[in-house]
C-alpha cells in the first residue's frame, strides 16, 4: 500500500450562516485502502464529503488529489478526477429503466452519430450488476418498481463501472440484504487489490472492523484522531465519537410486563405477500420483528396500520375490534407507525420541527377544531426537551437536521398521542450509537409506562439487546417465535431461513 495519499485534506474550514461545522479538519485516503469515516450524527462527516466532491466550497484549507492541489466546484469536476460517491438518499431516477440509470449522462453510441446503442448498454448493465453478484435484476424493469436494496444495488453497480480511484460509500449496506453485503465486500475486497481506494461512512461498527483499513472520527465538526483498525477497539472508537465512555450498548431492561392487550389473528395480504400471521403483544413488552429481506415484515405491520388492504383477518387492542381500513382510525385508537423510511414517508421535509410534531396531534394542540398556539408550542418544546432533539428551536426546517435528531422527530410525533402500542420499522437506521443508545432508552420508557412496542430491525445484535420476545418471518410466514433466554444469532438465522431454531 502506497504512502502517498491518494486524497489529502487539511485544516478544512467550513461555517454556513455563521454556524461553524467543520473546524480544521484533516483526512487523508491512500491508495487502495477502505478508511472508515465516522462520527455522530451531525459531526460534519457529509460537509467533509460533499466540500471534496465539489457540493459546497470550502472557507479555509487545502485539499491534493495525487499531490497535485485541487479546488472542485461540482461534482463533475471530481468524477473527472476519479473521484464517485454513493449518496445515502439515492439519485436513482424512478420512472427510467435500470439500463436508463446506469448510463445516465454517460449513453453509449453508435460511433459519433449519437444513435444510441441500447444492446451494448443493457449487457453493460447486466456485467455491472453481475459483478456485484445480482442476477435477479432485470435491464428493462423501471428502477422506481424496484425495492429499496435493489436500487442501492444498481447505484452501487453504476459507481464501480465508472473506473473510479476513491468510491464514497455514505450507508451502502443500510437496505440490502446480508447476501448483498456479502457481495459487496467481496467486490470492494477485489478492488482494493487492484488499488482502487474507499471512503466508508456506517454506523454498523460490525462492518466497520470487518472491511477497513483505518478509521477517522469526527466529532462537533473537528478531527478527532486517525486509527489503523488492527490498533483499535469498539469502546475506543465510541469514545472517539461521543467524548465519553458509552457504556453498556442497550439499557438493561428489568421492568414488569403485563397481560396481552394487542392481537393480530390469522391476518392475511390482498396481495399474497403473507398468509395466517397471528400473535400478540403484552403491555410493556418489546417485540422484536426479525427476518431477511422479502420476509413481509413492514407489509404485515403496514397492513395492520391499514396503509396495505388486508384480506382476512382481525387486530383487537384490549378486546376490541379495530377497524383497519385507514391509518386515522388506528392513530384514534392510541396506535402509532415510526416508519422504515422516514424520508418520504415519516416527515414533511420541507416543514418546521413543529409543523411535524403537530401534524399527529391536532385534536391535543386544537380547542373546538382550533389550533391553540400556547397548546402548540407547549407539546412541541416539551418533545423536543424529552428526546433532547438538537436544534436551534422549534421552527428550524426538518431536512437541515442531522439524521439522529430527524428520527427523534418522528419518534416525538408520535409520543404526542400517547401511544398505547407503537410499531417501530428500522428505528435506528442511519443513526450513530450515540444516538441509537438515546432511541433503545426512549423504548425502554415507554415500556416502563405500559407501551406495547413492536420493533423491527435488520441489525440481530439490536434484536437480541432491546426485545423481550422475538418473532421470526420467512416469506410471508412466522417460523418461530424466540424468548429473551433462547434466542441468539443462529436461532434467528435458522429461523429467518426457513428452518426450525437450533
Amino acid at each position: 500500500m502506497s504512502e502517498t495519499p491518494l486524497v489529502e485534506m487539511t485544516g478544512i474550514d467550513k461555517a454556513f450562516s455563521g454556524n461553524q461545522v467543520l473546524t480544521k479538519v484533516a483526512f487523508n485516503v491512500k491508495k487502495g485502502e477502505v478508511h472508515a469515516l465516522m462520527g455522530e450524527n451531525g459531526a460534519g462527516k457529509s460537509t467533509l464529503v460533499k466540500i471534496l466532491t465539489g457540493i459546497h466550497p470550502r472557507d479555509k484549507g487545502q485539499i491534493k488529489i495525487n499531490g497535485e492541489e485541487v479546488s472542485f466546484t461540482n461534482p463533475k469536476q471530481a468524477e473527472a478526477k476519479g473521484i464517485v460517491v454513493i449518496h445515502q438518499e439515492l439519485n436513482i431516477i424512478p420512472h427510467l429503466t435500470v439500463t436508463q440509470n446506469m448510463f445516465l449522462g454517460k449513453e453509449i453510441t453508435y460511433g459519433k452519430t449519437g444513435i444510441l446503442n441500447h444492446k451494448k448498454m443493457k449487457a453493460e448493465t447486466v456485467k455491472n450488476l453481475h459483478a456485484l453478484g445480482v442476477s435477479n435484476i432485470d435491464p428493462d424493469d423501471l428502477a422506481g418498481d424496484l425495492s429499496v436494496g435493489k436500487q442501492q444495488m444498481i447505484e452501487i453497480a453504476r459507481a464501480l463501472a465508472t473506473n473510479a480511484e476513491l468510491i464514497i460509500m455514505d450507508e451502502p449496506t443500510a437496505a440490502l440484504t446480508d447476501r448483498e453485503i456479502e457481495s459487496l465486500f467481496k467486490v470492494v475486497n477485489a478492488l482494493r487489490t487492484e488499488g482502487v481506494s474507499f471512503v466508508y461512512i456506517s454506523h454498523r461498527m460490525e462492518e466497520i472492523f470487518e472491511l477497513c483499513d483505518r478509521i477517522t472520527v469526527l466529532r462537533d465538526g473537528q478531527f478527532i484522531g486517525t486509527e489503523k483498525i488492527v490498533e483499535t477497539s469498539l469502546e475506543e472508537i465510541v469514545k472517539m465519537m461521543v467524548g465519553r465512555e458509552l457504556g453498556e450498548r442497550f439499557p438493561s431492561r428489568d421492568h414488569n410486563i403485563g397481560e396481552t392487550i394487542f392481537e393480530v389473528t390469522n391476518l392475511s395480504s390482498k396481495e399474497g405477500l403473507f398468509r395466517n400471521i397471528s400473535f400478540g403483544v403484552r403491555k410493556g413488552e418489546v417485540l422484536g420483528v426479525a427476518g431477511l429481506m422479502g420476509a413481509g415484515r413492514t407489509e404485515v405491520m403496514e397492513t395492520i396500520f391499514g396503509y396495505r388492504k388486508k384480506e382476512s383477518g382481525t387486530v383487537t387492542l384490549n378486546g376490541k375490534l379495530l377497524n383497519t381500513k385507514q391509518p386515522s382510525n388506528l392513530i384514534k385508537a392510541g396506535i402509532g407507525f415510526i416508519t422504515e423510511d422516514r424520508k418520504t414517508k415519516g416527515l414533511v421535509l420541507g416543514s418546521t420541527i413543529r409543523e411535524n410534531i403537530a401534524l399527529t396531534n391536532l385534536s391535543t394542540v386544537s380547542t373546538n377544531g382550533v389550533i391553540s398556539k400556547s397548546k402548540e408550542k407547549s407539546l412541541v418544546n416539551e418533545l423536543i426537551k424529552q428526546l433532547k432533539v438538537r436544534t436551534t428551536g422549534s421552527e428550524q426546517e426538518v431536512k437541515s437536521l442531522s439524521g439522529g435528531n430527524q428520527q427523534k422527530v418522528v419518534i416525538a410525533k408520535w409520543l404526542g398521542i400517547e401511544p398505547k402500542v407503537l410499531i417501530l420499522d428500522e428505528p435506528t437506521r442511519g443513526v450513530d450509537i450515540g444516538a441509537k443508545k438515546e432511541i433503545y432508552s426512549i423504548i425502554n420508557e415507554l415500556t416502563k409506562n405500559g407501551v406495547a412496542v413492536i420493533m423491527i430491525s435488520s441489525e440481530l445484535p439490536e434484536v437480541l439487546g432491546v426485545s423481550d420476545r422475538i418473532m421470526v418471518l420467512h416469506e410471508g410466514k412466522i417460523t418461530a417465535f424466540l424468548d429473551r433466554d433462547e434466542a441468539n444469532q443462529e436461532n434467528i438465522m435458522m429461523a429467518a431461513t426457513g428452518g426450525s431454531k437450533a
